[in-house]
């Protein structure tokens, strides 16, 4: 019943929100309070740029903003990474669990506002990413500001996933003005269709 209920995308699996596991999260939790309410397709964008392009290290990766966590738990299941899944919202994170555990990996959870994510808790990791975290104006600096620390913190590559919003394109304008970097319009096709930009910034 349940195989209805899921999406396979680069080799990951993503539950559809009538997927049975799903839905008894959803009647035992608290809802997610910050568009944490699905699998966002920017997400797709993500794990596509990094299936066509493999990062160079990736044993230790940061998911900023993660929701219900798909694009680390990619990079867990195809990479063998140790992954870090970071929301603000701790109610995001059952349903994350359920997403792991349909793709047979596990991730550490970390609840932390982007503004409080330090330098020292960004060091050592290989990769960030992010897919839909910058969808309203006034998280365009912060989401900047954790860039720069996370370059000066010597993240090695960083990747956030986006479907052109205008803070997200504010935010990216910034952080290709100040450490240069890429825009690069992407789109995937098949049963999680998705276009949209990415920013990607090489840090080795």
């Amino acid at each position: 019943m349940a195989v209805k209920h899921t999406r396979r995308f680069r080799g990951a699996l993503f539950p559809t929100a009538a997927h049975p596991a799903i839905r008894a999260v959803r009647r035992r939790s608290d809802a997610p309070a910050i568009h944490g309410n699905k699998l966002w397709k920017s997400s797709c964008l993500v794990i596509d740029y990094l299936h066509r392009h493999p990062p160079e290290s990736c044993q230790r990766v940061l998911d900023v903003g993660c929701g219900w966590g798909i694009g680390g738990i990619w990079c867990a299941k195809r990479f063998g990474a140790a992954v870090t899944s970071v929301d603000a919202d701790p109610n995001v994170f059952p349903y994350l669990d359920v997403v792991a555990d349909l793709n047979g990996v596990r991730t550490e959870h970390l609840i932390r506002r982007f503004e409080r994510i330090s330098t020292r808790e960004l060091a050592g990791y290989d990769l960030l990413i992010g897919a839909d975290i910058c969808f309203w104006d006034e998280l365009a600096a912060p989401v900047a500001n954790l860039v720069n620390r996370a370059l000066k913190a010597g993240v090695g590559e960083l990747l956030i996933g986006d479907p052109e919003r205008a803070p997200f394109l504010t935010m990216a304008e910034r952080c290709i003005n100040r450490h240069g970097g890429e825009l690069l319009e992407w789109r995937t096709r098949g049963a999680l269709a998705a276009r949209g930009t990415l920013l990607h910034i090489n840090n080795r």
